[in-house]
C-alpha cells in the first residue's frame, strides 16, 4: 500500500470527504448503503441466535484476481479423464511426472495430481487439512445442463465472464444485482457483538477498500501488511485514496449534489461518528501490534507472505482487540493469463503454496490452527482450450480450503469432464466454458453456520440460499433437513 504516515496530518476538507466516503463508506451506491435505513433497522428488529461467545474463529479468504486457471491447479489422472485432459488443453496440459503431484486420493477409480508448485497443499491435502471444491461458481439458482443454459429459462448472473463483475459476485453473493454490500460484511452486521469492542470490525482487509467485507451497518478495518505499533498512524482510513484526486473529486461532486438537506445532516454524522471511530480503532490496534507473539523464521518475503503474517500476528493478540470472530481479506493478483499461463504459473503458484503452507504453520505455532479456515476465490476458471498460448474468461472452477476445522483430504463437489464433445452436458463453449454445479452460496453457507450465524439470519448472509434447496431442506430452516457439502468437521 506503501504509504505509512508515522504522524497524522491534517487533511483538507475534499482529502477528509474523498478518504472517508471511499474508507468508510466506499461503494458505488454510498448513499444508499449509508442510508439504508430500512434495512438497518430490520436488521435490529431479527433475533440473533449467538454461540458461546468463549470460542475463537476467524476467516481468511485470498482473491486470486484475475480469473486462475484451475484446471492445471487440480488435474484428473486416471487414464481416459487424463487423456481427455491432454486432448483438450492441448499445449496447455501440464504432464504427467515432475509437473503434476499426485494427490492421496481414490474416488472409485478417481484420481487427482496438483500442480508441481504445490507441494505444501499435496502435504496438506494428504495429511486431512486441506481440501478442493470442484466446479465452484457463481449462480443465482442452479442450472444443470448446457440445455437448460441455452432455454434461457434459468436466471442468469449479470456480466458473465466479465472480471469485476464476478470478482464482486464472488463478494457479494448477489449475481442478479451490482450490489456493494458483500458476505463479510453482512456477517459482520449480525454478529459485531460477539466481539467485545465496539469500535474494532470483525472484517480486517490487508487489501483496502471492498465489497466482500462491506456491510449495511460495518465496514471493514484497512491495515498495511507493514503496519507496526510505531507506524500505524491514520492508515484505517486507507491513506493511498488520498492521492486519487479523481475519487476525491468524485466524492466530493456526489455530496454537493444531494438532494436533500437531511441527507447531507445524516451524512455529516455519520462521517463525524466513523472519524471517531477510526481515530479510536487505531489505537486499539497500535495496542494489539505491540504484543505480537513473534512468528519466527516461518515466512517468506513476498508480498502474500507479508499479508498472511500480519494475519497470524493478528490472530495472536484477538484478546486486545476483544475479538471473538474475525474476517480477513487478502487479494493475491496476476491471474489474467490470457498469455504465457504455464510460465506464469509456474511463478506464481509456488507464492501461493509457500504463503498457505506458512501461515498453516504458524497457526500451529500460536496453537490457533482448529479456530481459521482459510479459502481461496477467484473471478472465474478460464476456457479449458488455449487460445495459442493462454487462457480466456471462463466460469466454473476449483477452489483450495485449509485449516483445522475443514474435512481434508477430499474434493468436494463433482470434478467435471473435460471433454468437449456433446457426452459433456455441463460444457457452454466449443472454448470449453465449464457450468458451475456448486454454487458460491453453498460453500459460503457451510462457512457461516460453523462461524456462528444461526439459520434465522442466514437468508440476510446469502439471500439465495434457499434457491439451491428444497423449501424443507434449506440450511434457514432449524429444524429442517438440511445436508451440508462436509467441508467442515
Amino acid at each position: 500500500m506503501g504509504h505509512h504516515h508515522h504522524t497524522k496530518k491534517k487533511l483538507s476538507r475534499r482529502q477528509f470527504l474523498g478518504e472517508a466516503s471511499c474508507a468508510a463508506i466506499g461503494s458505488t451506491a454510498f448513499l444508499s448503503s449509508i442510508l439504508n435505513l430500512g434495512a438497518i433497522n430490520a436488521m435490529a428488529a431479527r433475533p440473533h441466535i449467538i454461540s458461546n461467545s468463549n470460542d475463537y474463529k476467524a476467516m481468511v479468504c485470498i482473491l486470486l484476481a484475475g480469473g486462475a486457471d484451475s484446471y492445471n491447479f487440480l488435474v484428473p489422472t486416471q487414464a481416459s479423464e487424463y487423456n481427455d485432459y491432454v486432448a483438450t488443453r492441448s499445449t496447455l496440459a501440464l504432464a504427467q511426472g515432475p509437473t503434476l503431484l499426485p494427490l492421496n486420493y481414490n474416488n472409485a477409480g478417481r484420481t487427482f495430481a496438483v500442480h508441481s508448485g504445490m507441494d505444501g497443499i499435496r502435504d496438506m491435502f494428504n495429511a486431512g487439512e486441506a481440501a478442493f471444491i470442484s466446479n465452484i461458481g457463481t449462480l443465482i439458482e442452479p442450472i444443470s445442463s448446457y440445455a437448460e443454459f441455452q432455454a434461457g429459462m434459468k436466471k442468469m448472473p449479470l456480466g458473465l465472464y466479465s472480471h469485476s463483475d464476478q470478482i464482486q459476485q464472488w463478494q457479494t453473493v448477489l449475481p442478479q444485482s451490482r450490489s456493494s454490500i458483500g458476505y463479510a460484511g453482512r456477517i459482520a452486521d449480525v454478529l459485531h457483538d460477539m466481539n467485545t469492542i465496539d469500535q474494532v470490525s470483525l472484517n480486517i482487509s490487508l487489501a483496502g477498500k471492498n465489497a466482500f467485507q462491506s456491510g449495511n451497518q460495518y465496514n471493514e478495518y484497512s491495515i498495511s501488511r507493514s503496519a507496526t505499533s510505531s507506524n500505524i498512524g491514520y492508515e484505517g482510513f486507507p491513506s493511498y485514496f488520498s492521492n486519487a484526486g479523481l475519487l476525491n473529486d468524485t466524492r466530493d461532486l456526489a455530496i454537493q449534489n444531494m438532494a436533500e438537506q437531511q441527507y447531507m445532516n445524516i451524512f455529516q454524522q455519520t462521517i463525524a461518528g466513523l472519524n471517531k471511530q477510526t481515530q479510536e480503532s487505531v489505537e486499539q490496534f497500535r495496542v494489539a501490534l505491540g504484543n505480537v507473539i513473534p512468528i519466527n523464521n516461518v515466512f517468506s518475503t513476498t508480498n502474500l507472505s507479508a499479508d498472511m503474517k500480519m494475519i497470524a500476528e493478528l490472530i495472536s493478540v484477538r484478546q486486545f482487540l476483544g475479538a471473538n470472530r474475525q474476517i480477513f481479506y487478502v487479494v493475491y493478483g496476476g491471474w489474467d493469463h490470457h498469455d504465457d499461463v504455464i510460465n506464469n504459473q509456474n511463478a506464481m503458484v509456488p507464492i501461493l503454496d509457500n504463503a498457505l503452507t506458512e501461515f498453516n504453520t504458524a497457526l500451529k505455532q500460536i496453537g490457533m490452527f482448529d479456530k481459521v479456515v482459510t479459502f481461496t476465490i477467484s473471478d472465474f476458471a478460464r476456457t479449458l482450450t488455449s487460445n495459442g498460448n493462454g487462457s480466456d474468461h471462463a466460469w466454473g472452477g476449483n477452489m483450495m480450503m485449509m485449516g483445522g476445522p475443514v474435512n481434508g483430504g477430499q474434493i468436494y463437489g463433482n470434478y467435471p469432464s473435460l471433454r468437449l464433445d456433446s457426452s459433456n452436458t455441463l460444457n457452454l463453449s466449443s472454448r470449453g466454458r465449464i457450468l458451475p454445479q456448486v454454487s458460491v452460496d453453498e460453500l459460503y453457507a457451510e462457512l457461516a453456520l460453523w462461524f456462528g450465524v444461526s439459520p434465522n439470519d442466514l437468508a440476510y448472509v446469502i439471500p439465495n440460499i434457499c434457491n439451491f434447496y428444497d423449501p424443507s431442506s434449506c440450511p434457514t430452516n432449524p429444524g429442517g433437513s438440511y445436508t451440508p457439502l462436509g467441508i467442515i468437521s
